[in-house]
């Protein structure tokens, strides 16, 4: 089983329409977006539909809480309707393992997160370190979440642990293959995957640099 993952998608479809053609191309059987759905671009309801049209199973993110917030004037809008619709986590059992979807870290957080890497895309031990321990009670062989902008797949415990990264930050995408647990990050084409991205860096750009 190909399971695609996407997060962050921030309302750039151009960026989340890449990352839908690379699942066509491997043919994967889900979609799975660990949520901020909306925020800093302003492409929301081009971005809402490719996920309805993709059948991609998405959680809420705290982009995504705040959107509806501040919009409730939209209720009854496709787009207000499909963010309000969305759940804080979900939970799947794949060919045997559980996995578990959640924006940005069990049992149901949009904030926070889980920081494994530093600013050039290293593992930092205590991070690592600490979050072994928090997951330790998770009833999950697989975590995916997204929120703190950074690509990885790491065991923590008993835990694979895979943030795809930002569609339009990190230029990426994942694809989990079952039951072989194995994670397979993934360009936009024409990008470079940035392991660990910053607030403070370049905004996607439609033309490739």
């Amino acid at each position: 089983m190909k399971i695609g993952l996407v997060s962050d998608v921030h309302a750039e479809p151009d960026a989340l329409q890449q990352a839908l053609d690379i699942f066509t191309a491997q043919r994967v059987d889900k979609i799975l977006c660990a949520g901020d759905i909306a925020g800093y671009h302003d492409e929301l309801d081009a971005t809402v539909q490719l996920l309805i049209d993709h059948h991609c199973e998405c959680v809420v993110g705290n982009h995504d809480q705040s959107w509806l917030q501040q919009h409730l004037q939209h209720e009854g809008s496709t787009r207000f309707d499909f963010l309000a619709s969305l759940p804080l986590y979900r939970r799947y059992t794949f060919d045997g393992k559980k996995l578990y979807l959640v924006h940005a870290e069990p049992p149901d957080r949009q904030h926070g997160g889980i920081k494994l890497l530093d600013e050039n895309g290293k593992l930092i031990d205590e991070q690592v370190t600490h979050w072994q321990q928090r997951l330790a009670t998770l009833d999950a062989d697989i975590l995916v979440v997204g929120h703190t902008h950074q690509v990885y797949a790491e065991t923590l415990g008993h835990v694979l642990t895979i943030n795809p990264g930002s569609v339009p930050f990190n230029h990426s995408c994942a694809v989990l293959h079952l039951p072989a647990m194995r994670v397979e990050p993934l360009a936009l084409p024409g990008r470079q995957l940035l392991a660990s991205w910053h607030w403070s860096g370049p905004l996607w750009r439609k033309t490739p640099r």
